[in-house]
């Protein structure tokens, strides 16, 4: 059994030596939280998202010597957010950045608005994402982490909120933007992988920032149909080696979402894989075993479009996502 997670841990910077005891103790008992659910969950490759300098490794230090002996974080965003994939497999050679947009036009003409309120040119993916690639029960898997821009609207001077709704629809249209060409970086690269790499499975997770359903999180299928739970699933036909199935069905459905706003639930955090991950047994693929688990802090909270409120917390916004492929 192979078992890959995903979990974006809100905001995980390491307090300087000189900020106050309290700010010190949250963070500690948020390591504490964080470790004790991944030990329990015990995937053999996690994915995180929002992570400060030096998280990563203080999180690796925390689940014990040895646990997780592979790390690896990607390229910070303009607030030095990060994500960052933890490994108890070794990685079969150097882990790779993904950070520019590479892509022919459209992708690599995207814009933005400055903190000024100015109109620049966005040539890179906000949060920059990472590949490992691992041997999994004798299945080499190429494994992309990602954080796709979020919903959240930020206006120019920082702020969360506005009363100028030509302001609101010119951010939210470029928000939407950034976040579809980001996704199609992320399945240009995976596209690569399957192309140089025929016989290896492609494995893309992370907080995608909207629901399986939405336009940017289907830029990363491939072609349409033999979705898990339709009839086409079984049904070997040429799109087979370039898709990648989206594990969210197999999720129970009264948990399948990742993180509450405003009271309703929504599954921002997903895994797909490609058709290696789904060996056959008489003509049928093996499904994984898939779970949110937003039962892991006495269940979810309900968040806002302010992400100031929740400076103080303790339990991240978003629920630990896994799936565990049968492979051997």
């Amino acid at each position: 059994m192979f078992s890959v997670m995903t979990w974006n841990v809100e905001n995980l910077f390491v307090p300087a030596a000189n900020d106050p005891q309290d700010q010190r103790d949250r963070f500690d008992q948020k390591l504490a939280l964080l470790a004790a659910t991944i030990n329990a969950l015990g995937p053999d490759v996690i994915a995180l998202q929002e992570l400060g300098p030096r998280a990563l490794g203080r999180l690796q230090n925390t689940l014990g010597s040895g646990a997780y002996p592979a790390a690896h974080e990607g390229v910070p965003g303009d607030r030095g957010i990060r994500v960052g994939v933890l490994s108890r497999l070794a990685f079969q050679g150097p882990a790779a950045n993904i950070v520019n947009f590479t892509g022919p036009p459209p992708i690599d003409q995207i814009q933005g608005l400055d903190n000024a309120g100015a109109v620049v040119s966005l040539n890179r993916l906000g949060r920059g994402a990472v590949r490992v690639t691992v041997n999994a029960d004798g299945t080499t898997a190429h494994i992309i982490t990602c954080h796709l821009k979020s919903k959240l609207l930020t206006f120019p001077g920082g702020v969360f909120s506005t009363n100028d709704e030509g302001l609101r629809a010119r951010v939210g249209a470029i928000a939407l933007m950034r976040r579809a060409a980001e996704a199609a970086q992320v399945r240009l690269v995976a596209s690569q992988l399957m192309a140089q790499h025929p016989d290896d499975g492609v494995i893309v997770l992370g907080d995608l920032n909207d629901s399986p359903s939405a336009a940017t999180s289907q830029l990363l299928l491939g072609p349409s149909g033999s979705e898990i739970g339709t009839l086409g699933f079984n049904i070997p036909d040429e799109g087979d080696r370039t898709r990648l199935f989206n594990t969210a069905p197999r999720i129970p459905e009264n948990r399948r979402y990742s993180r509450r706003h405003r009271g309703m639930g929504e599954l921002l955090d997903q895994i797909l894989a490609s058709e290696e991950l789904f060996p056959r047994d008489n003509g049928q693929r093996r499904l994984p075993t898939v779970d949110s688990h937003v039962d892991f802090a006495d269940g979810l909270p309900s968040v806002t479009d302010n992400p100031n409120v929740r400076s103080a917390e303790i339990a991240p916004d978003h629920a630990p996502v896994t799936a565990s492929f049968e492979l051997a």
